[in-house]
């Protein structure tokens, strides 16, 4: 069998498909990236004009970053991105006229109409450029230094800081906001990627003043992530808020471009967290939350001032989680908020204005899209939500006038699959993903009449995984079989448990893209099985949260459970040999596992395993699990190193265990598995190591072969 899957050489399929979609205000453009083709790596920018149903390529990042490669630095040290000069972001005004974006660095604006593109001179590296709403200034962040090695974002490996400048018609450079190392401005603070907040400062309609993000990072530790393959590099560092510990200072401020500066002021102490930030022309709004997550307000920002005033509270006795795309102003002045409502028979994620509900209890919000399109004028909005089948994301229309009438979410989308849309003007983009269909399919519409298809350019695949979905026990768990294409009912096969089973994240989903490379696997012996357990998405806020402060008691019985039931539906599902896989988080629960039920488990193998969760970032194991303080055994609990420094008796079952961790991993530090792999040693569990130098395409071909020979191996099988 060809261990080269064709998934691993072209990123899983998605070379060549198109992905960032924007819709401008007026309808006229959708702005897109995708590159040339199956194996090439680099994003170009595209425009679809929908007056002429024609596509256009804006920006080449080969032709732009033309030129001989640094040979004193080694090409494995640059962020895969930059390696590949691909543009992996772009940032346009409302009207999409324009678009800005940065390759290694150096920043590049592109006229969207006309397209010409010219490099914008910047002082040091630039990091998330973005135009004002007019179009004539850009904005970005620079470290000020251009010779300054590579770090995270905004933030060089001997810590110089981010600063906000601004780039006018005339070709001005204006330092707006920056300050010693420890201070960054304009950047996402750490726990901001836990939120779904990947920005720092926000322009206002007018374009004339900045909602910017002053992070103080300076009680936090600096960890260093350094890759031993090149001893000879400086290791990047980076501000880390562990568990417990203190959490970076978080403020606002208004920032004229002539030189006026307003303090937002909230109770920071308080609610030390900045989940979102919007600023349309209603104003700025805000949420925050305490540090437990349990509670948070929504808040609208006085742009003369900083005051603040509430518009909303967000209350759970377990944590709040915010819908993307909300807080936002309706077009009556009203603000929209997302969220949990648990009483009068309700169990849902839900819309409400001003404190009027909108969307009916059987719907489960997951994004609020935007206006729908042709309706400028109308309050009604595009949801994207699931309506009693998790496996399934449709696009709704909720009417939101005030004195409506009852509650109306109307579908729009049809077809079984994950559907996802951009919106502007008149025009409406729909991204439709099946299992019946390759890829997402990108179509653009104005009204009944259908405009044209974005094309997708990247490889088919041969195979065309049929997964069997279901949902099992008395849960009602989403689970998905699937089976070797050229199996033969009667024949019984080994199990591989595919998991995460991570708060926030779906593995049984209806669109074939999630389920190609689970059928190499399948295609090399097994039957491939997955499990949402309860804390994953798609359902209700009761089965999501069920799991809070007890995640791997829940999380591994729903496992076990739904693999004994799939098992009554799935007479060739051989129970007897059973192995798991994960990454992350699926990593720990893979090894949580082994070590917790080696009645069940034979094997496993862990890819970046969070293995103590006290070394992971505050924001997000204290939503899950408190803090370490308050929390008693609950750590001690979850901790895989914990678990693999009991004893082991004469009678116990002990399975092998393989540790995949890339050794510059900057989310989950490869202190993680070592530490698991002294705990292990220590207690003479069977357990191996493999570091990664690096996660390039090669790697990933290596790993495979490796990962299925110690599946294959612990089961006694040589297949």
């Amino acid at each position: 069998m060809e261990i080269a899957h064709p998934a691993v050489r072209t990123s899983g399929f998605a070379r060549g498909a198109p992905r960032a979609v924007t819709v401008g205000v007026d309808g006229a453009r959708v702005v897109f990236l995708r590159s040339t083709g199956p194996h090439d790596p680099a994003d170009s920018l595209w425009v679809f004009d929908t007056g002429t149903g024609e596509e256009r390529r804006i920006a080449d990042p080969t032709v732009l970053l033309a030129g001989p490669a640094d040979p004193a630095t080694p090409a494995t040290t640059a962020p895969a991105a930059v390696r590949a000069g691909s543009i992996t972001r772009y940032a346009t005004d409302p009207a999409a006229r324009i678009a800005v974006f940065t390759l290694a660095g150096r920043l590049f604006r592109a006229d969207l109409a006309n397209g010409d593109v010219v490099e914008v001179p910047t002082v040091g590296t630039v990091v998330d450029a973005r135009p004002d709403p007019t179009g004539s200034r850009i904005a970005y962040v620079s470290d000020s230094d251009a010779d300054s090695t590579d770090g995270p974002a905004g933030i060089t490996a001997d810590g110089t800081p981010g600063k906000l400048r601004v780039v006018h018609d005339d070709g001005t450079d204006v330092l707006l906001a920056g300050e010693d190392s420890g201070i960054t401005w304009a950047l996402p603070d750490p726990a901001a990627t836990d939120f779904g907040r990947d920005r720092g400062y926000w322009w206002s309609p007018d374009g004339q003043t900045i909602l910017t993000a002053r992070v103080d990072h300076s009680r936090l530790p600096r960890w260093q992530y350094a890759d031993p393959t090149y001893p000879q590099q400086p290791a990047p560092a980076q501000p880390y808020p562990v568990c417990g510990g203190p959490v970076a200072e978080v403020t606002l401020h208004l920032l004229d471009l002539d030189g006026g500066w307003v303090d937002v002021h909230w109770d920071r102490e308080t609610y030390p967290y900045l989940v979102s930030v919007a600023w349309s022309d209603g104003g700025p709004l805000i949420t925050v939350l305490r540090r437990l997550q349990q509670h948070g307000l929504v808040l609208s920002i006085d742009p003369r001032t900083g005051e603040t005033q509430v518009h909303a509270e967000l209350a759970d006795p377990r944590w709040v989680e915010p819908i993307p795309g909300t807080p936002s102003y309706l077009s009556d002045g009203r603000v929209l908020v997302g969220g949990e409502l648990a009483h009068d028979g309700y169990d849902a994620r839900c819309l409400f204005a001003d404190g009027t509900l909108l969307t009916p209890a059987a719907l489960y919000v997951r994004r609020v899209v935007g206006r729908l399109p042709g309706r400028q004028t109308s309050p009604d909005l595009l949801i994207e939500a699931s309506d009693g089948e998790p496996s399934e994301q449709h696009l709704f229309r909720v009417r939101t006038a005030a004195g409506s009438g009852g509650l109306d979410a109307a579908r729009i989308t049809t077809s079984p699959g994950w559907h996802v849309a951009a919106v502007g003007g008149d025009v409406l983009v729909v991204g439709s993903a099946t299992l019946d269909q390759h890829g997402t399919r990108w179509t653009i519409s104005r009204g009944d009449d259908e405009l044209g298809v974005l094309r997708s350019l990247s490889a088919v695949p041969s195979a065309t995984p049929r997964p069997a979905l279901q949902r099992v026990t008395d849960r009602r768990l989403p689970a998905g079989v699937l089976y070797p294409q050229a199996h033969v009912d009667g024949r019984r096969l080994p199990v591989l448990l595919d998991v995460h089973g991570g708060p926030g994240r779906q593995q049984v989903r209806a669109e074939r893209a999630g389920w190609l490379a689970r059928q190499w696997w399948a295609d090399a012996g097994f039957a491939v099985v997955t499990v949402d357990n309860r804390g994953t998405p798609g359902i209700a806020p009761s089965f999501e949260k069920v799991v809070h402060r007890r995640l791997a008691d829940v999380l591994l019985a729903d496992q076990v459970d739904a693999l004994t039931a799939l098992a009554e539906k799935h007479p060739d599902l051989d129970l007897d040999q059973v192995v798991t896989r994960g990454t992350g988080f699926g990593g720990w629960l893979a090894a949580l596992a082994v070590l917790r039920r080696p009645d069940v488990f034979r094997a496993a193998v862990a890819r970046g395993p969070i293995t103590d969760w006290g070394l992971l970032r505050a924001a997000y194991a204290e939503r899950y699990l408190g803090t370490p303080e308050e929390g008693g055994e609950i750590y001690p609990h979850h901790s895989l190193v914990e678990l693999a420094g009991e004893p082991v008796a004469g009678s116990d079952e002990v399975r092998p265990l393989l540790l995949v961790h890339r050794l510059a991993d900057d989310v989950v530090p490869v202190a993680h598995t070592l530490r698991l792999s002294a705990a292990l040693l220590a207690t003479g569990r069977p357990h191996a190591v493999l570091p990664l130098a690096a996660d390039a395409d090669q790697d990933a071909v290596a790993l495979r072969r490796a990962e299925l020979g110690f599946l294959r191996q612990s089961l006694g099988s040589t297949d």
